[in-house]
């Protein structure tokens, strides 16, 4: 479920694509050449356990490290519950990210099927 921004104009909003812990959890699998983006606190990250392979890139850090991150690739961020990664896909979208998704339920989500957690 890939969300293409193709004519993302400055200001507008954008229906940001999702994709659950399990259909994420598979395409890592399969190795695809994904960036999991964590837009948690670094406390967060540490203690709360992150998804493996996963970078440490806060939300309000985002706007100045955004440039850093691969064009190349499906970013797809991840937080807690989904909210503050909703929020970092539409800023990725408005910097000209176009293949970003949002993990539908976070972390919260992650750890509720039992997937595995990097601590």
């Amino acid at each position: 479920m890939l969300q293409r921004f193709f004519g993302f104009q400055k200001g507008e909003r954008v229906q940001v694509q999702t994709i659950t812990p399990a259909e994420l959890q598979q395409r890592l699998r399969q190795k695809e050449k994904i960036v999991v983006i964590d837009v948690r606190s670094p406390g967060e990250y540490s203690s709360n356990g992150h998804i493996r392979g996963s970078r440490l890139l806060p939300l309000p850090n985002l706007a100045q490290r955004g440039s850093e991150l691969p064009t190349d690739r499906t970013i797809v961020c991840v937080c807690h519950s989904g909210r503050r990664s909703h929020i970092a896909c539409e800023q990725l979208a408005g910097m000209g990210y176009t293949d970003v998704l949002n993990m539908s339920g976070g972390m919260l989500a992650w750890q509720r099927e039992n997937l595995p957690v990097k601590r």
